[in-house]
């Protein structure tokens, strides 16, 4: 292993080794505290830009699966066709793995998607650094690599804009089945695995989309990368569904877009300090005591007091009182900032995937 530094934004430097490929990358470094699910969290659009701090100390031991795509389209093992993630940071790579659906080393996969990573470094301090300060940009820098990486602004790139598909594709077609437009800032594979166990067919269009000029009997709008901010046709195609008096189909949202419908219902989006990104938030159904554990991983929240007439907070983080969700009053319309999909992590709350199947 060649020797590899990951530098902060605050000058911070952690001495370690190369794992992964030899390149230098930058981006914004976040922290994921759940314990398993490595090959799901990489391969999630949502890390667009992003340099992936494992806290669990041990990392690699069971491999990787295979990458080929299913009968339906679709990887049956990842979350979609690549890794998105810009980099893997952890504490002990194991470079022994030994699971029955491994096809590769952790490793091996990296340096086939050209991804870099560092293991050997305290992962526990970096990550109470960044608890501090808030998430910040670095650089991941490789022995005997030359050049420096591209310097990002993360929070002004339209990273939903690189990780949509580019046109409309289509999965689970059928005669006589329900058809649900998929609106793709990001999405992850298995909300498409939820709604084609649900027997509907999903027609996946690009985050830019207007779908408003398609038939469709159900409307939902996925997870995905950045800052909402930069989404703003997708708002206004947003808002133009919800604004009409006479819309009565159903819509759900997952975390990117819980954000997008809320700004489109009027309401503002904030910057968390260090974001969630973990297998155990604990949230609760607001009025009720009904709580959940819950697969999370954004960095932005909704200001919930700023949503317009007829919305109101559906569900509430446990930790720090953040938003995890919005419905409105009278109609068919909700969403969640967490993951009810998972994968991985809890399916506590895969029943959501059902209350919008029965909507339709």
């Amino acid at each position: 292993m060649k020797k590899a530094t990951l530098i902060l934004d605050d000058g911070t430097r952690f001495e370690g080794e190369s794992f992964g490929y030899d390149g230098n990358v930058a981006g914004e470094v976040v922290f994921n505290t759940a314990m398993t699910g490595y090959p799901e969290s990489l391969t999630d659009p949502s890390y667009a830009g992003q340099l992936m701090t494992l806290t669990y100390p041990l990392v690699g031991n069971y491999g990787v699966p295979s990458t080929e795509e299913g009968a339906d389209g679709i990887a049956p093992f990842m979350e979609s066709d690549r890794i998105y993630a810009s980099g893997l940071i952890v504490g002990d790579y194991s470079e022994q793995f030994s699971h029955w659906n491994a096809r590769e080393s952790l490793s091996e996969w990296l340096r086939r998607e050209k991804v870099p990573a560092i293991t050997g470094i305290d992962t526990r301090h970096l990550t109470q650094i960044l608890r501090e300060h808030g998430v910040m940009m670095g650089r991941i820098m490789v022995e005997g690599v030359a050049g420096q990486p591209a310097e990002i602004d993360y929070n002004s790139v339209n990273y939903v804009d690189l990780v949509s598909v580019s046109e409309p594709c289509v999965y689970g077609g059928g005669e006589g089945r329900k058809r649900v437009v998929l609106v793709d800032c990001g999405a992850k594979n298995n909300i498409i695995r939820c709604l084609l166990r649900r027997g509907v067919e999903v027609v996946r269009v690009p985050w830019n989309y207007d779908f408003n000029s398609l038939e469709f009997d159900g409307l939902f709008i996925s997870n995905g990368p950045g800052n909402p901010d930069e989404c703003q046709t997708a708002v206004d195609n947003i808002r133009k569904f919800i604004s009409d008096p006479d819309e009565k189909r159903p819509l759900m949202g997952i975390c990117m877009g819980n954000q997008l419908l809320a700004k489109a219902a009027g309401a503002s989006v904030y910057k968390l300090k260090y974001g969630h990104r973990s297998h155990n938030q604990p949230v609760r159904m607001e009025g009720s005591d009904r709580c959940f554990i819950t697969s999370q991983n954004h960095g932005f929240a909704v200001d919930a007091s700023t949503l317009e007439e007829g919305w109101k907070p559906y569900f509430t983080n446990m930790n720090d009182g953040s938003n995890e969700g919005i419905r409105h009053e009278s109609k068919p319309w909700f969403s969640s900032q967490f993951h009810p999909e998972a994968s991985g992590g809890p399916v506590d709350t895969e029943f959501l995937f059902d209350d919008f199947i029965n909507l339709l």
